[in-house]
């Protein structure tokens, strides 16, 4: 009897500190917050946020609770998600002065193993450090890439030589990822022999995958995968790099990333360790390769499903090529006149986009739409708030490259490489490559997609369940 009233009174306290626990958490203590859930105990609205498609995620909040903004809780962060160009335009214009960049759990462990080693580093935590690497040798700028353009396009001639010619159906995500890996090898590290690396795209693949999942380190989880596969890649790319500091130790001459990152010095003159380095080439690697696959690989689905548009490329490039000698590679200017074909890829982006979204951190109590984010809450930044919204875009199922012509969409409605300071330092790199991928692909071919209803699976990184089979028909 004792016993049983016991229990009742231990289920009944456990019953009222759960109450009064999902209480607090759906008032923080404030009366500001933005509306929305922060979700279970603990795991918050995790579960939906990885694993509903991005859209449904956001807009049934943002049709719930608000279209300007909402709560959540992700991952264990409490998080507001701001929507809509005037979301888009208050983030990207208050980078660093009210928000800072962000990073799940999962991206920080993949990436940044070398901490351990060395935190007493002034380079090992430094994001900006990483950045000015990027950015400021000017590598990912036209001037810079213009040089490169000619060997993008052997690469690509290659490419399709080895692995499509000569086929009578090819899968195009699995070969879209090997190309654009084999593309991003020789950019970021300077190989020779970029299938040194693209073969261990199964690996990339694991990290791709992992890096928005649970930090969960053990057998079976998406992260463990992850984990192990960074540990392999990292270990070629520490040999990469001892190879490449032989080489420039007798006068070799280096004009790449990796050579630019052996020779980076903190104000003090320490160069940074091998480790880092490793993983900070890692993280180019996967952001250079996984992005541009995936626009590829949807850009070739919505060509393929409409042979006007295909018509229209075509009819475009073959100009381009009627003005060139045999063997005669892309220049610079070439590139200027593949306006529509641009516009095709633009709208792939804006009906799949590669990237969903990216966090911030408030460095500040925030104001915003009538609301306060406190210092410390994540926020949110996606695509999907506006890219399919019929305001902005009628009829948004469609695939309409005409949008884009004349003044295009109305300002912050479309930003699949987000805006701001902190706008994708590898768009014009990501351009490059795809028109020089769609420029060669129909100089030898038209394509039909086998199965135009494919599932699409992977919501943060979308991916065609069978890999995207087309029949390919040369010209």
């Amino acid at each position: 009897m004792e016993f049983s009233l016991a229990l009742s009174l231990s289920l009944n306290f456990l019953s009222l500190a759960l109450i009064i626990y999902a209480y607090k958490r759906k008032t923080n203590g404030a009366t500001n917050l933005p509306p929305g859930s922060l979700g279970w105990p603990f795991i918050g609205e995790t579960l939906e946020f990885l694993y509903e498609k991005s859209e449904k995620f956001v807009n049934d909040r943002m049709r719930n609770y608000s279209p300007n903004i909402f709560k959540t809780n992700i991952l264990g962060e409490k998080t507001a998600v701001i929507c809509g160009p005037a979301g888009n335009k208050f983030l990207f214009l208050n980078e660093q002065k009210l928000v800072t960049a962000w990073r799940l759990h999962s991206m920080q462990k993949l990436f940044r193993s070398y901490q351990a080693a060395t935190a007493t580093s002034p380079i090992s935590d430094s994001r900006e450090a990483e950045t000015k690497i990027v950015r400021s040798p000017g590598f990912l700028k036209p001037e810079a890439l213009v040089q490169y353009l000619g060997k993008m396009d052997l690469i690509t001639q290659h490419h399709l030589q080895m692995y499509w010619v000569g086929k009578e159906e090819v899968k195009v995500y699995p070969l879209a990822k090997k190309f654009t890996l084999t593309l991003a090898s020789c950019f970021f590290l300077g190989l020779d022999i970029p299938e040194r690396v693209a073969k261990l795209v199964n690996k990339f693949d694991d990290i791709t995958f992992g890096q928005h999942s649970a930090p969960l380190n053990f057998p079976g989880t998406a992260f463990y995968r992850a984990s192990k596969a960074a540990r392999a890649i990292r270990k070629e790319l520490e040999l990469i790099i001892k190879e490449k500091k032989a080489a420039m130790s007798i006068g070799a001459e280096m004009q790449d990333i990796l050579s630019h990152m052996i020779m980076f010095s903190d104000p003090t003159g320490r160069l940074m360790p091998e480790t880092e380095i490793a993983d900070k080439i890692m993280g180019l690697l996967v952001a250079g390769y996984s992005a541009v696959a995936t626009a590829l690989t949807f850009l070739m689905k919505y060509v393929g499903e409409r042979p006007d548009v295909y018509e229209k490329i075509l009819s475009e490039q073959s100009e381009i090529i009627a003005s060139k000698k045999s063997g005669e590679l892309l220049e610079w200017d070439d590139m200027q006149r593949m306006k529509y074909s641009w516009n095709a890829a633009c709208e792939g982006m804006r009906l799949t986009p590669p990237l969903q979204g990216t966090f911030r951190e408030a460095i500040t109590d925030i104001t915003y739409a009538g609301f306060t984010i406190p210092k410390g809450w994540k926020i949110y930044w996606t695509v999907s708030t506006t890219n399919k919204n019929p305001e902005y875009f009628p009829d948004p199922e469609k695939f309409d490259p005409l949008r884009y012509e004349g003044n295009g969409p109305t300002p912050f409605t479309y930003v699949p490489f987000g805006g701001g300071p902190r706008m994708c330092p590898g768009k014009e790199y990501a351009r490059l490559a795809i028109l020089t991928f769609l420029h060669n692909v129909v100089k030898k071919f038209k394509w039909k997609v086998v199965f135009p209803n494919e599932k699409i699976i992977g919501h943060m990184t979308p991916t065609p369940a069978r890999g995207l089979p087309i029949h390919l028909r040369p010209h």
